[in-house]
């Protein structure tokens, strides 16, 4: 036969190529002659056209899955067109009340100009009009035990939300860096000029309604601040509607700050147009309304008007409204922390978005969109990352019904130790066993709070994230991580070390689950956090979890103290009362962004030893960690001068391996500089920290800069120059050194003009380790 023809194949020979296609799409040579012998009914084809066959269908294939996809990005721009018409329309209406408004003021303030202020009868008017302002119309008062006034409260909610959700009666301003799009998560504004903080999003995801509406009814799953929320009372409406009265405890961010409580109504029901609407509010003696269960220990917040709209889209899916409209009464907290309150930018990265992202997540999820390693299923590998927050919640804010209880302090007010002996404590079975023993007496928390300035988030996370106070570089096993990257589940492996022979049969190594969470996500009110608790190497879905960790939010500028110190405890400042103002003569760029630090460590002790293991958590957590993170603040900050490092400005910190002991007769600097010799020889000379120009400049990222070496950096004229210029460093602190060439991961050179290198020490005055910057860099 030529094969340069065309071949009609048989309904039998095509399924008989079907059938090996589906086995495997791109048969070799061998097998295509196999398959041309076995299969009698191909044997007047030849080889050639058996190829050509194969490779027709893998490209119909590709058109296939083509096509599909662009269907669904249509599906997906059809419907965010439809939405972004919505929100147009709403900014239209925004637009008109906002000129109708001015209108109005200009012709109150023309008429207030031309009439006599010694008119008695305007007087009267104005005075009239302030009382009735000051004496609204009070509303009825309701029977809390009818159903008919909670419909009544609950039908007010709904209008009153949909005002919000599609109307104007909330100020919205979109928030910066949240464009919509196809793949995006939305579009995300945050109120201005209202009471309490508000937020708003809207977004496509690929569920039906009522699933949307199962998930999104399930705060706990994705509101990590949500301590428990319970349904205390289910009333269905003659609409086919559901009304349920819900108290809701949430964590306090910090451990300077008092939980908040919510006591408030839920309205589920269905609008003509077949959108499912869930609408809340605090039920309050203005609203009427039965009274909430009381609770000693919490703040309680108020709840206005809020929810979610959700509507069916063409072709499957839905489109989310979610309105979060809240007063946490600030005025209770101290001044430096109100920010956290205030500011509508982290109730939508901590509720708003939260919520859509997690339904976003599910969705992808349920598609197949998302593959994970090592064979667990999603729904687990969730719930390890939700256990990982409660259980650092829990450590944060130490609940006494839960079992903690504070001991006394040292005199210094620093550090906060508690104490919690209840079994309840220890879910895991490991914890379980261990808890019936006479000796086992709980865990000790070690926590404190830090103010600090000039220090993104971000970047001092990403920090202890390494885990630089071991001596080897932790390996880091990726389990999950959420659609757009803002959180990863990890487990990492720190390998055992030995110092000396006598300690190498000791030497095991470490496993710990890590939950990293806005690392990437340098918006403004983003949340950085890492969360780890130690593990075994079975790692069983139910192993017992005792988390500790750090968490950074960034505060609001506004609450910026120019005089503050780059890094301070809050302990001292906790005054509580109105703040000052801003005298007139202070330049705006002498203002600096500050953070809020707050960490907790956690540890288990035996009951004789409860007061050696209180002390050695109080110092190891004052002097290690805190320690540790006030000298990567202070060596990333900004210096006070208002210095700022540019974009051709890399900074590099060099982990330093502990000097060797018991050589009678060395000084600290013989062994000092013989160490450092062998560490540029050696896999210990490696990166702990870099800015983003020095992870430019090296090609690299957080997690894998713990792999370079400072050899592989340095070319052989610049290790030389480093190593004749080492007892300047060790004796002055720091040195300059010549331009240069070094060499980027990728083994690129890269060209400096000038590089400065200086040593970090530990509060003993141990070096703790090397700072390097290199200034105007660029590839050569």
């Amino acid at each position: 036969m030529d094969s340069s023809k065309y071949v009609r194949y048989t309904p039998e020979q095509v399924e008989a190529l079907e059938r090996v296609y589906s086995e495997c799409p791109k048969p070799s040579s061998m097998r295509r002659q196999q398959l041309i012998r076995e299969c009698p009914i191909l044997s007047n084809i030849e080889p050639k056209q058996i190829k050509v066959w194969f490779q027709n269908r893998r490209c119909r294939e590709k058109q296939r899955k083509e096509a599909s996809r662009l269907q669904t990005v249509n599906r997906k721009l059809t419907a965010m067109n439809k939405l972004l018409m919505e929100e147009n329309d709403r900014l239209q209406k925004q637009v008109s009340q906002l000129v109708y408004d001015n209108g109005y003021m200009r012709t109150q303030l023309h008429t207030v100009s031309t009439t006599a202020t010694t008119d008695a009868s305007c007087e009267s008017v104005v005075l009239s009009d302030q009382h009735q302002q000051q004496n609204p119309t009070p509303r009825l008062q309701r029977d809390a035990n009818n159903p008919a006034s909670l419909l009544a409260i609950a039908e007010e909610t709904l209008a009153e939300f949909l005002s919000k959700a599609t109307g104007t009666a909330v100020n919205w301003v979109q928030m910066i860096g949240m464009k919509p799009g196809p793949d995006s998560i939305g579009i995300v504004a945050v109120s201005r000029n209202c009471s309490g903080v508000a937020a708003r999003a809207c977004g496509l995801v690929s569920l039906e309604p009522t699933k949307v509406a199962e998930i999104l009814k399930d705060r706990p799953s994705w509101f990590r601040n949500c301590r428990c929320l319970d349904v205390l009372s289910t009333i269905p409406t003659e609409n086919g509607g559901m009304i349920e009265l819900l108290y809701m405890q949430t964590y306090a961010p910090t451990t300077l700050a008092v939980a908040r409580d919510f006591w408030t109504l839920r309205y589920t029901t269905n609008l003509q147009d077949g959108s499912l609407v869930i609408c809340e509010r605090s039920l309050t003696s203005s609203t009427g309304g039965p009274t909430g269960p009381p609770a000693s220990c919490f703040v309680r917040a108020e709840m206005l008007p809020s929810g979610y709209l959700i509507r069916p889209c063409d072709g499957g899916g839905s489109i989310i409204h979610i309105v979060d409209h809240i007063d946490l009464d600030a005025w209770s907290v101290p001044e430096v922390l109100r920010p956290l309150y205030e500011s509508s930018k982290i109730l939508a990265q901590k509720m708003t978005v939260a919520a859509l992202r997690h339904v976003r997540q599910i969705a992808q999820e349920t598609s197949g969109e998302i593959q994970y390693s090592g064979g667990r299923q999603p729904a687990v590998l969730r719930t390890f990352s939700q256990r990982l927050c409660r259980g650092f919640n829990d450590a944060i804010n130490g609940f006494m019904d839960d079992g903690w209880s504070v001991m006394g302090s040292d005199g210094v007010e620093d550090v906060t130790i508690a104490i919690n002996s209840s079994p309840s404590k220890f879910p895991g079975s490991q914890y379980n066993t261990l808890s019936v023993l006479p000796s086992f007496g709980g865990v000790v928390c070690a926590k404190a709070s830090m103010l600090l300035q000039n220090v993104p988030p971000a970047v001092l996370v990403s920090f202890p994230k390494g885990a630089p106070g071991f001596p080897s570089s932790p390996v880091i096993l990726p389990l999950a991580h959420t659609v757009e990257h803002e959180e990863s589940l990890e487990v990492v492996r720190l390998e055992g070390n030995a110092f000396s022979p006598e300690d190498i049969a000791m030497s095991q190594d470490m496993y710990l689950l890590q939950l990293c969470s806005g690392v990437d996500d340098n918006a403004t009110g983003a949340c950085a956090q890492l969360v780890f608790a130690p593990i075994d190497e079975s790692f069983a879905d139910d192993a017992p979890l005792l988390p500790s960790g750090f968490r950074v939010i960034p505060l609001d500028p506004k609450s910026d103290d120019p005089y503050a110190t780059r890094t301070l405890d809050l302990a001292s400042t906790l005054e509580v009362g109105r703040g000052g103002v801003r005298r007139a003569d202070e330049d705006s760029s002498s203002y600096n962004h500050q953070s809020v630090l707050t960490i907790a460590f956690q540890f288990t002790f035996e009951s004789h030893f409860r007061d050696n293991v209180a002390t050695m958590a109080r110092q190891y957590v004052r002097s290690v960690v805190v320690g540790s993170v006030q000298r990567v603040a202070m060596a990333i900050a900004p210096s006070p001068l208002g210095s700022h490092l540019g974009p051709n400005h890399c900074l590099l910190l060099l982990r330093l391996i502990p000097w060797p002991s018991g050589f009678a007769g060395a000084t600290e600097f013989t062994l000092a500089e013989s160490c450092f010799k062998s560490m540029l020889k050696g896999a210990s000379a490696v990166f702990t920290f870099a800015n983003q120009a020095g992870l430019d400049m090296l090609e690299t990222t957080f997690v894998a800069l713990q792999d370079i070496m400072l050899d592989k950096v340095l070319d052989e004229a610049g290790r030389r120059i480093l190593l004749s210029e080492f007892s300047k460093i060790m004796q002055q602190g720091f040195a300059y050194l010549p331009a240069g060439i070094c060499v980027s991961s990728m083994g690129r050179p890269v060209s400096y003009e000038q590089a400065i290198a200086w040593k970090v020490l530990e509060d003993n005055d141990s070096n703790h380790c090397l700072a390097f910057m290199f200034t105007n860099w660029s590839f050569v």
